[in-house]
């Protein structure tokens, strides 16, 4: 347990992690100044409560916060690499994240399943805490899909559920979890790392300090994956066509114990699904997780909002909500996960660094058409050339009704970005609700 009671700590950014952090250490008995480059005017009502539960607030900038005379800095997510963490660290202090520092913080500490990937995450670590509470275990289930631990890092639980970014595992000193999945690395955030194997690298992290009683989840075949999982001691599971948790055709089935889940009883469609469940599988198993349990969970878990979501049937043509696809790896499985046999992508936003190639691929395959969106519109345009007829739009109605326009009965409209939100939209939430807002109009026009 990391000891706080009177310790100097600084929490570098405020969204909702640094948020909690701060809270810890303040319950903690830590001396806490809270700083965010944003000003004060740009943050919400939460963070600006801090001030009355004791913690110093420096906005606008780091310069003031004390990060050189500190006992322990701890770094949000969503805050890059700046070299006053190094000096800091040169000079004796703690520099951790948000999960170290949780993790760390246990009053009551508790199996940890750490799950990561760059797509897929947060639909199987919903999976395998579901998994687990059916089984009867006190689950925590959150991290980055939403609820920072450190919030609650003072209550009893058998097992903790933690989708875990790259962003988050940069800076982990001590992180072991118990289980530790990570279910693909594809080019993303090469706007963050210089390249791949940086980025596969932080990914990797979970794996690091695993030991032979631990378990490393990845996939069947994959060299990133496995050379990541190696870096540990930790025992190999793998999952997918020909894993230790197999995907076939008509089932999931855990060579472990020859138990096979029906896919036509599993409510998540879709190859990429499969692959998640089959992860999911291989993960709850190795924390108690008996078949009963697995099969209930299966039959009901039908996903996630904004990850491949139906949203409406309009004029023979089937609608689909994947804004979470925020990098081309997930715009490309989103497309070839569709059961229709065409669809007009929507996809565009703030560029991420990764090559767009990929997606004309995809889109030669399984495309009709592609409406672009945002600052990344042009790059993604000359990517796929003449692989199928491209439009622009200035906004989301623009986009939703070229879409309608370019579908035939049969095809589906697909929002899966290939991009982040932020240069239209507040998240990739924000741009789904607006993805929905736009396709229910179309059901209220006239035929």
């Amino acid at each position: 347990m990391i000891e706080l009671s009177g310790k100097r700590v600084v929490v570098v950014g405020l969204g909702a992690s640094g948020i909690a952090a701060a809270r810890l250490c303040v319950r903690r008995g830590a001396h806490v100044t809270a700083t965010d480059a944003k000003p004060a005017s740009s943050l919400n009502d939460e963070v600006r409560s801090l001030a009355d539960e004791g913690v110093m607030l420096v906005l606008g900038g780091h310069d003031e916060a004390g990060l050189l005379s500190a006992d322990v800095v701890v770094v949000s997510p969503g805050v890059p690499p700046l070299p006053e963490f190094d000096l800091a660290e040169r000079r004796g202090v703690v520099v951790i994240g948000e999960v170290e520092l949780a993790v760390r913080a246990l009053r009551y500490p508790a199996p940890v399943v750490a799950l990561g990937g760059t797509n897929g995450k947060s639909t199987t670590t919903c999976l395998v805490g579901a998994m687990l509470e059916r089984q009867g275990l006190t689950t925590f289930t959150g991290g980055n899909l939403g609820e920072p631990l450190a919030n609650h890092a003072d209550e009893r639980f058998d097992v903790i559920v933690l989708e875990v970014s790259s962003f988050q595992l940069e800076r982990v000193k001590t992180f072991q979890p118990k289980v530790a999945v990570v279910l693909n690395v594809t080019d993303d955030h090469l706007d963050r790392y210089p390249n791949f194997d940086a980025y596969a690298h932080a990914k990797g992290n979970a794996f690091a300090l695993q030991g032979p009683e631990d378990t490393a989840v990845v996939p069947a075949h994959d060299p990133v994956c496995e050379r990541e999982a190696r870096r540990g001691s930790a025992r190999i599971v793998s999952f997918g066509p020909g894993g230790t948790v197999s995907v076939e055709d008509d089932a999931i089935v855990d060579t472990r114990s020859g138990d096979r889940f029906l896919r036509r009883n599993i409510a998540l469609r879709g190859g990429h699904n499969a692959l998640n469940v089959a992860a999911a599988i291989a993960a709850a198993r190795e924390l108690g997780a008996l078949p009963r349990a697995i099969t209930e969970v299966l039959a009901s878990f039908r996903g996630l909002p904004h990850r491949m979501a139906h949203v409406a049937d309009v004029g023979g043509v089937r609608y689909y909500d994947d804004s979470k696809g925020t990098n081309v790896g997930a715009s490309v499985t989103a497309l070839f996960g569709l059961e229709e046999p065409r669809a007009v992508l929507i996809a565009g936003g703030r560029d991420k660094g990764g090559s767009y190639e990929p997606l004309a691929d995809a889109l030669r395959a399984r495309g009709r058409a592609a409406v672009l969106i945002g600052e990344a519109a042009r790059s993604i345009a000359a990517a796929i050339g003449d692989a199928v007829p491209t439009r622009h739009a200035a906004s989301m109605r623009e986009a939703v009704r070229l879409s309608a326009s370019l579908a035939r009965a049969g095809d589906a409209v697909l929002l899966s970005p290939a991009c982040s939100s932020f240069d239209m939209f507040r998240d990739y939430k924000d741009r789904g609700d607006a993805f929905v807002v736009e396709v229910r109009a179309l059901e209220d026009l006239p035929s």
